[in-house]
């Protein structure tokens, strides 16, 4: 996942395309994706794509301890020294994470946002995520479309998604096409869906049988027992799964998924 190491000599602007890194260099973009982190003074900070280092001054303001990871050597070696600021030039995807608790805060390169999140997701020590990605994908995953993702509702019970702002365009260099936004992930200290159940059962329902959730449901459940926590949740059959939030979907998993032992 990382470039050649020839490329390493290359211009700044050229390292910038090689590298997929969109700089945020805009001070009042800079403090809302801080403020948007709610950091206390004891947090240890794992920073995705340090850049020249804009917010990793930032966030070494508000924490204990950043860990800021920048691939691109000339970039990193332009992120000015600070107290409890550790710079490493390594792939991000490729990093352990820390042993103690710790949030991750980043201005990410839109093309790795996937691979990001992911990474969060299956960090055991990580308490929280403010990632600064594409406008689209922030809304998507936050139903701010109106419309539910799979991963979303897939790991709604131990994290919760949530808009935490956007960002324009203008305020990257060099300029990318669209608008960014903030997205925080926040882990769950108590999950709302015991064991690991609910995955599979969220499996089933985006499966496609029939064209709704309702369809789709029925191919494991009684459909008797469908159609009835449908109509007690007022839901009506036909619903797209899209449209199913996520309260809903673990309404629909204790009802059946407790019937079906």
């Amino acid at each position: 996942m990382a470039p050649s190491a020839r490329s390493h000599h290359n211009t700044p602007a050229r390292s910038r395309r090689v590298y997929g890194q969109n700089l945020l260099t805009a001070p009042d973009a800079v403090r809302r994706l801080v403020d948007a982190a709610a950091l206390d003074p004891g947090d240890v900070v794992v920073e995705v794509g340090a850049g020249r280092g804009h917010l990793t001054a930032a966030l070494a303001q508000r924490c204990r301890r950043v860990i800021a990871y920048e691939v691109d050597p000339a970039l990193a070696a332009a992120v000015p020294a600070h107290a409890g600021v550790t710079v490493r030039v390594a792939d991000f995807l490729a990093a352990a994470p820390p042993a103690e608790p710790f949030t991750v805060v980043g201005n990410i390169p839109y093309a790795l946002t996937s691979a990001v999140v992911d990474w969060c997701l299956h960090a055991p020590g990580l308490t929280a995520a403010t990632l600064l990605t594409q406008l689209e994908y922030a809304r998507k995953r936050t139903g701010d479309y109106g419309r539910w993702s799979r991963l979303t509702i897939a790991t709604w019970p131990w994290w919760q998604w949530r808009l935490a702002g956007r960002v324009p365009r203008q305020a990257f260099r060099p300029v990318p096409r669209v608008d960014g936004g903030i997205l925080r992930l926040t882990r769950r200290p108590v999950p709302l869906a015991p064991g690991r159940g609910y995955e599979a059962f969220v499996d089933l329902g985006f499966s496609g049988v029939g064209g709704s959730l309702h369809a789709s449901l029925c191919r494991r459940f009684d459909p008797r027992r469908v159609t009835a926590a449908f109509r007690a949740m007022r839901l009506a059959p036909d619903t797209p799964v899209g449209l199913v939030w996520p309260e809903q979907w673990l309404t629909l998993f204790r009802l059946l998924h407790a019937r079906a032992r």
